[in-house]
């Protein structure tokens, strides 16, 4: 039986977080011992500390090994991630700013990424304007969606539940909207929602753009109305000053 990839993925951070915990108390530790020891009241005068060959051997090898370890157990799970199975599922993910668009092996298409339970899916996955990155945080699994190149992962779905997918690249004004719903459902009742509702469901980018446009657009044209109106009214006083100069100097004349 495969590996289960959210199983791999939570071991391989906790064995990071583990060994990483541990290495910091230690150090933390050991600083903490020779700050007490060396300092200025138990040492007035500094001493030479000669170097140890065996201790310099072991904080070495010890790293390396960890290191090691780390590398292997990670590589382990992203095999697993790559080697898709045969009986996997196709479906086709496209990014775009700022929605993602689902497409199965009948050309249906969809907002919502709708899969069936127990199922092994394979994503194929592409952009049409700027770098995304699909990203499903319950089955542990992250990819870049790049224009002109196919990316792809493998999952395989749980029991009937919602879950969502994101963005996990920063990809423009509304990269934080863009998120998609992923409805994890029978297999009967895929189906039928697969070969008999209406062929593509895709709706227009959504209007958080055209509103967040909008108000750019309605700060940008108030700026400038009101900068406008600061000229004329600027305008109007310097009118008033060179009227109140020809007054004074006629004044002047007439006396």
């Amino acid at each position: 039986m495969r590996p289960n990839i959210v199983d791999q993925v939570d071991q391989t951070f906790w064995l990071i977080m583990g060994i990483s915990i541990f290495l910091l108390a230690l150090i933390t530790v050991v600083m903490i011992y020779f700050v007490y020891k060396y300092n200025r009241k138990r040492h007035p005068v500094a001493e030479n500390i000669e170097g140890n060959t065996t201790l310099e051997i072991v904080w070495t090898i010890i790293p390396v090994i960890l290191v090691l370890i780390m590398f292997f157990v990670s590589w382990s799970g992203f095999k697993n991630m790559r080697d898709v199975p045969k009986d996997a599922m196709v479906v086709t993910v496209t990014g775009q700013m700022w929605k993602w668009t689902f497409e199965y092996d009948n050309k249906k298409k969809s907002d919502t990424l709708f899969l069936p339970a127990n199922t092994n899916v394979k994503f194929e996955i592409k952009s049409v304007d700027v770098n995304h990155s699909f990203f499903l945080p319950a089955f542990r699994t992250k990819e870049d969606a790049i224009p002109g190149r196919v990316n792809h992962y493998w999952i395989r779905t749980n029991e009937p539940e919602v879950y969502y997918a994101a963005c996990a690249e920063y990809c423009g004004l509304n990269h934080s909207y863009m998120y998609a719903p992923v409805i994890v459902i029978p297999e009967k009742k895929f189906i039928e929602w697969k070969n008999y509702t209406p062929p593509d469901t895709t709706k227009s980018v959504t209007s958080v753009t055209k509103t967040d446009s909008l108000k750019t657009d309605t700060l940008k044209t108030g700026t400038l109305n009101s900068l406008n109106k600061d000229t004329l009214r600027t305008g109007s006083v310097k009118s008033d000053s060179i009227k109140q100069k020809s007054v004074k100097q006629d004044t002047l004349k007439s006396k």
